[in-house]
């Protein structure tokens, strides 16, 4: 019986762990990098052990350190997790060499699933449908387009596709460069990519008595970067023969391994409904909060209990019931080639309403550092159709309050309401497509972005005359003094339009110049009424940011001088580091003098587990460079300036 359990992990996976553990009463340790001193997986555990260092690769990666940690905190059993170290079968057998329960799949099972070279020969020898593969050494244009992937990769790190020939020595370079970075093996193979493909999956279980169960379907076909963003449990439009097909392939995926525990058996779905074998993942997956809402289980208890030695608690699972969607909430701007944000999180707040669940690894006042994924938190609903689910969680992510780095639920809730998403119309080119569409340009003049500036302006207005506090100002303690307008200025963000608010001060209160009336202002809370409709507007202001809340929508401004600076200039052709980061590597030759071209790759940037191009604005000549592989830069740091070529260099 387990009595101390280590999650060799972090973040939210970590804290939904112990949320199990808790409630059957096991105790807890976390293992946290420097960087995690004060996470709230380390906060929520009862027993934390320090990882010296920030990187993975240093930290959580380091399987002797972890196993270490558990004997020092008297642990008994070790859960991985997903990612880090969830797939690595020498850390698997290290846990049990240390006379540690291992919650997870035998290790033959794990060396077996965990190249995706030698899964797809396994597979093929038990007849599941594979696409072939390509050898990229002998790949001809008749082979495009391809997919690279690194054989022990996950969660889209390693891939590429690759549309032209000319491009594939480039492309399995940046493939295996980071395929090594994440998981410490830079193997990478390649074959077709599939136009419009349904990414679906089969969850498994499995005990050590020869009791397998498939617990259902799942939809994971919305991806940025080959990396999921909204899942559903059943996987929609399936038909009854196809779905028992998937189902049985996946249940006999997990024999053929003699496979103990969770695990998901993942297919793509070509247009014509073939279904081909992808990966097994040997380990839960972060979407598993679908499922179990679909089937009413906890998946971790019951990998827990499996690891103990006890059986699958029936022959058969429960019947499902009902829809699930899940969203992650990432700390990513989708209009900026979904570059990381980092920086203090003021606020997370999602609205607890039936059918909804939340898991996270933040709470308000962390901060979001550079190492590790940007994902902040998984919203998840559940209701008897998928339309009520779908629609549930739209108003919840519209709904939630987030102060602090740019986020994708304006994304999020966007897509959830796509038409081609509300008719199950799904592949993994959905982005690819509509992306546009889901992030539309600013709108200076919309009534929106102006009245939550407005708001915004009036609670600065309030909380300089009566101090800060909760409820509204009654309008009468307002002064009439001077009949000129006062004025704010704001830049909305991250789109960067600005807005000016003005109004005039009266005796019975303010009166903006552009025709509302102002039913009640306070420094946190705005009451507008235009055009006989009233709106509730809610302010926090951190800094110089002030977040706006409102009923349909959520609006970020940074508060502008009255005049601006001229001085405040940044030099034409500068590259400027759109994120905190590590410079990886600087493209071959480059150097002051050397002449480049427009949109070429110049510096390659590591964030949040992820590589990121720096692109030559465009053709000219570098006249300075500042990065060097190995340097950490902050975010708007000067990395190298390119000069048109029309321009004489500058001395």
């Amino acid at each position: 019986m387990i009595s101390t359990l280590l999650v060799a992990n972090r973040g939210e996976i970590a804290c939904r762990i112990f949320r199990t553990c808790r409630a059957l009463g096991i105790a807890t340790v976390a293992v946290y990098s420097d960087a995690d001193a004060d996470a709230l997986h380390v906060r929520e555990a009862d027993t934390a052990v320090r990882l010296p260092g920030a990187a993975p690769a240093d930290t959580y990666l380091r399987g002797d350190l972890v196993v270490r940690a558990a004997l020092a905190a008297g642990a008994d059993a070790v859960h991985p997790g997903y990612g880090f170290l969830s797939e690595n079968a020498g850390f698997a057998r290290a846990v049990q060499d240390a006379g540690l329960v291992w919650v997870g799949p035998p290790v033959k099972a794990i060396e077996l699933m965990a190249s995706k070279t030698r899964a797809k020969e396994l597979m093929a020898a038990a007849g599941v449908p594979l696409l072939a593969p390509v050898d990229p050494e002998r790949a001809t244009a008749d082979d495009l387009p391809l997919l690279l992937k690194a054989a022990a990769g996950g969660g889209g790190r390693g891939m590429r596709v690759v549309r032209e020939l000319a491009a594939l020595p480039a492309e399995l370079t940046a493939a295996a460069a980071e395929a090594t970075a994440a998981f410490g093996d830079g193997e990478v193979f390649a074959e077709p990519y599939v136009e419009r493909g349904r990414h679906v999956e089969v969850q498994v279980m499995a005990d050590g008595h020869g009791g397998v169960w498939a617990l259902g379907t799942r939809d994971c076909s919305l991806q940025r970067r080959h990396q999921k963003v909204v899942e559903e449990a059943p996987a929609p439009g399936l038909d009854d023969g196809l779905r028992t097909r998937l189902h049985d392939a996946a249940v006999a995926a997990a024999q053929a391994v003699g496979y103990r525990g969770a695990g998901t058996v993942e297919f793509l779905l070509a247009a014509d409904g073939r279904p081909y074998f992808l990966e097994m993942n040997t380990r839960l997956q972060v979407e598993h909060p679908v499922t179990e809402a679909v089937f009413g289980l906890d998946l971790v208890a019951l990998q827990l209990r499996i690891a103990e030695g006890e059986p699958l608690p029936a022959t058969a699972p429960p019947a499902p019931h009902g829809h699930a969607v899940e969203a992650r909430l990432y700390a990513e701007d989708p209009a900026r080639d979904w570059q990381p944000q980092t920086g203090a999180l003021h606020t997370l707040h999602i609205p607890e309403e039936p059918g909804l669940r939340l898991d996270t690894g933040y709470t308000g006042g962390d901060t979001i550092g550079v190492h590790y994924d940007p994902m902040l938190a998984k919203v998840v609903a559940h209701a008897p159709t998928r339309t009520e689910a779908v629609r549930l969680l739209a108003r919840a992510l519209e709904r939630a309050r987030i102060h602090g780095p740019v986020t994708n639920r304006d994304l999020l809730v966007r897509s959830l309401r796509h038409p081609d998403f509300l008719a199950a119309r799904l592949d993994t080119g959905f982005y690819d497509r509509h992306l546009d569409a889901l992030t539309p340009a600013p709108s200076p003049d919309g009534a929106g972005p102006r009245l939550a500036a407005l708001a915004a302006a009036l609670a600065d207005a309030a909380a300089r005359q009566h101090g800060p506090g909760p409820g509204p100002v009654r309008l009468g303690a307002w002064r009439n003094i001077s009949s000129q307008p006062r004025t704010k200025r704001y830049r909305a963000e991250p789109d960067g339009t600005e807005h000016e608010a003005a109004y005039r001060t009266t005796r019975t209160g303010p009166v903006p110049e552009t025709g509302e009336r102002v039913v009640a202002a306070g420094p946190d809370r705005v009451t507008l009424e235009t055009g006989g409709v009233t709106h509730h507007f809610d302010i926090a202001v951190h800094g110089d940011k002030a977040y706006v809340d409102t009923a349909t929508g959520s609006y970020t401004f940074t508060a502008l001088p009255r005049f601006t600076d001229p001085t405040d200039r940044t030099e034409p052709g500068s590259l400027l580091a759109p994120m905190p980061g590590t410079v990886v590597r600087v493209a071959d030759g480059l150097a002051a003098g050397t002449a480049v071209a427009a949109g070429q790759p110049l510096i390659w940037l590591e964030a949040m587990k992820m590589e990121h191009r720096i692109l030559a604005p465009a053709s000219g000549t570098l006249t300075a460079l500042h990065a060097a592989p190995g340097l950490q830069v902050e975010v708007g740091a000067l990395l190298a300036v390119v000069q048109d070529v029309q321009e004489e260099p500058k001395q």
